[in-house]
């Protein structure tokens, strides 16, 4: 049985992971995380801009690297990207060292929290809703098999996501170590 007191929240660009995180780790003492953002600090620039000149390849394995890090730690709420997830050996460290939440919604529900995002490089298509309702399909897999917990995030107020999440966790989640 796992003793580690993290929290790592997987899901699509747009569920609340970063919103949902942040106003977990207040409430239970734990320092917050937001892989994309960790992986902007290291670089000094965007993740679109890490996309350009790296490829989707390139950030995949900078992501995964920066993830591994940030695995380490105890008493941490880590916000991942919405394709960490992609990666075997990010899955097996996120299941291995933590409490994994899926915040699943909708493409649809996606669609209409990022519409107007343009920091988010998968979406810059002529179709960005087929794009999502593609990642959905590919990806719902990979979080359903890592998750120790489902969400549903797509209409609820994450003040509510936030009160269920702390309801459904383990104590070794709670309680600090």
């Amino acid at each position: 049985m796992r003793t580690s007191t993290n929290i790592y929240l997987v899901g699509l660009m747009g569920a609340g992971k970063t919103t949902v995180g942040r106003a977990l780790a207040r409430r239970l003492g734990k320092r917050f995380i937001d892989s994309d953002h960790e992986i902007e600090a290291r670089t000094g620039v965007p993740v679109a801009t890490v996309f350009e000149l790296e490829g989707e390849a390139g950030f995949r394995t900078r992501e995964a690297q920066v993830i591994a890090e940030l695995c380490q730690p105890d008493q941490t709420v880590l916000a991942t990207g919405g394709g960490a997830v992609l990666d075997a050996g990010t899955r097996a460290r996120l299941a291995e060292r933590g409490f994994v939440i899926y915040l699943r919604a909708a493409p649809r529900d996606l669609w209409i929290r990022t519409r107007n995002d343009r920091t988010r490089p998968l979406l810059q298509t002529a179709d960005p809703l087929g794009r999502l309702e593609d990642l959905f399909r590919a990806r719902d897999p990979f979080y359903t098999e890592v998750a120790d917990l489902i969400v549903d995030s797509g209409k609820q107020r994450s003040s509510l996501l936030v009160t269920r999440i702390l309801g459904e966790l383990p104590e070794s989640c709670i309680v600090s170590v």
